[in-house]
């Protein structure tokens, strides 16, 4: 099985775009919001907007003063094992997905709280979502494509147009994976 991330690699990077947007580290950083003190999240984020300091950076000091969500500080197995703990006949399928999409090529997986992303080095290609008890929505970012019988417009994520349903292993054949395949090489 490939490896699944968490919020770790996020954190990571949201530090590292704090340093190369405004040259400093998430401590330094730190020290300059617990000098200031804010009473609340809005006041802080204003604060951080006026200094520059925007998206995924000011996320990640947001929750260093006001702490993070249980989510993420979950392990990815966990988050997984979460997600599948009452449907447990839809795990084989989310794994057998999982190892599609890795021997795509240069595959990401990173797990959230509901869904797991699935991305290229350009950006994220596919979510897999247990949507209900008996099925997995796998959603996918394509722009070619049409629906068809299967392939139907996606409910779960407004940047992934289109997705597929998968209650068992026989859905995930070779025209899902040849969908899963075109999203990947449309956003490679």
């Amino acid at each position: 099985m490939a490896e699944i991330q968490d919020w770790s690699s996020m954190r990571a990077m949201s530090e590292r775009l704090l340093k190369d947007r405004t040259g400093e580290n998430l401590e330094v950083w730190n020290a300059r919001v617990t000098q200031l003190n804010p009473t609340n999240e809005k006041s802080l984020r204003i604060w951080l907007q006026q200094q520059g300091v925007m998206g995924y950076a000011q996320s990640l000091l947001v929750m260093e003063i006001f702490g993070y969500p249980a989510f993420l500080t979950t392990s990815a197995d966990e988050l997984v094992n979460n997600q599948y703990s009452d449907r447990a006949q839809l795990r084989p399928i989310f794994n057998a997905t999982i190892e599609a999409a890795t021997s795509l090529g240069a595959v990401t997986v990173q797990a959230r709280k509901t869904y797991v992303s699935l991305l290229t080095p350009r950006r994220t290609f596919a979510r897999i979502q247990p949507t209900t008890r008996n099925r997995i929505a796998l959603a996918l970012r394509l722009e070619k494509a049409m629906a068809d019988e299967r392939l139907v417009p996606s409910r779960i994520q407004e940047t992934m147009k289109w997705q597929l349903g998968l209650s068992t292993m026989a859905d995930l054949d070779a025209e899902a994976l040849s969908y899963l395949q075109q999203a990947y090489e449309e956003n490679s």
